[in-house]
């Protein structure tokens, strides 16, 4: 775990394991006390097909729950990135039950049984610099607008949900081709791969440990990565060693917004930004406003945050 030079006070743990979990609905109960207990907050996400999520808390609390997870016979051997974070990234704790873990939208698809094969962080940037490698983001328009790999397709999909349409459509070019895909941390790409392989693409490989792993393990004056890679936190975005990055959100609209786009004349704190303002009537602005001054008023008493997270 790359360590930043202020002492963190929460480390942040990004996680999942596909698996057969046809118990998942008794888990959640006895989960979301303990993480509670323990002080955690964030998102745990249970189905049939496993587990997902991110969850911040004391070091001490997290390695507790990750033990508390890893002995779950079904759930040994998880996929586990860890960050550190300032302040507490999320304002509560949720356990929910899922049909999927990451929402394809497409039955039959099984990343236990046929997902790509996994490339290492050390291994990643000579395969995408190979001219007869296809580059694929997974990730959703506005999290690639923040950054991504040099020489990425970006399929602009608004949800994942329309990632299988783009493969469809797009197959014939990918065929006979390596093709490899990314995303933040490794789970989305376990079943797009997946769903690339039934389409008849042999050669799919994607980044073991996503973005997240690449940026920890990788030394920026060896990245190929460009820009800061969206996290769904209060940190909003990481750069190279998982150091805080400098997006914030619009609070009006959630989009990550740059330091640049701040500028814009458009742009109200908790208000509206460029991309929404125009697609809000006077009412929305002034119910934001208001939600806006009771987080600053929150803020200075320092009360819990009035806003989702």
């Amino acid at each position: 775990m790359n360590l930043s030079p202020f002492q963190p006070e929460f480390r942040v743990a990004a996680l999942y394991r596909f698996c057969r979990l046809d118990d998942h609905g008794s888990l959640r109960s006895p989960l979301a006390a303990f993480c509670c207990g323990q002080g955690i907050k964030g998102t745990l996400l249970l189905a049939s097909e496993g587990i997902n999520g991110t969850v911040a808390g004391r070091p001490e609390a997290i390695s507790a729950l990750i033990e508390r997870l890893e002995a779950i016979p079904q759930l040994s051997g998880l996929d586990v990135k860890y960050s550190s974070a300032r302040e507490m990234p999320f304002h509560r704790m949720k356990v929910r039950l899922k049909r999927e873990i990451v929402t394809m939208g497409v039955d039959g698809i099984d990343p236990t049984a046929s997902a790509g094969t996994h490339v290492e962080p050390s291994g990643w940037n000579a395969l995408i610099a190979d001219p007869d490698t296809v580059v694929i983001d997974t990730r959703n328009d506005y999290e690639v607008r923040l950054g991504t790999f040099a020489g990425a397709v970006d399929p602009q999909t608004r949800s994942f949900r329309d990632f299988p349409a783009w493969a469809t459509e797009h197959r014939e070019e990918l065929t006979g081709r390596k093709v490899a895909m990314f995303c933040t941390g490794g789970i989305r790409c376990e079943k797009a791969t997946a769903y690339v392989k039934s389409l008849g693409v042999d050669q799919v490989f994607h980044l073991k440990g996503g973005i997240l792993k690449y940026l920890e393990d990788v030394p920026e004056g060896e990245s190929l990565w460009r820009g800061e890679c969206f996290v769904f936190d209060e940190r909003v975005a990481v750069t190279h060693g998982l150091a805080e990055g400098e997006a914030e959100l619009c609070r009006a609209c959630r989009m990550p917004i740059t330091p640049e786009e701040r500028k814009s004349p458009k742009f109200r704190e908790g208000i509206s930004c460029e991309r929404c303002h125009d697609l809000r009537t006077d009412e929305d602005r002034a119910r934001y406003a208001e939600r806006q001054r009771q987080v600053e008023r929150a803020e200075a008493l320092g009360l819990p945050m009035p806003i989702g997270g």
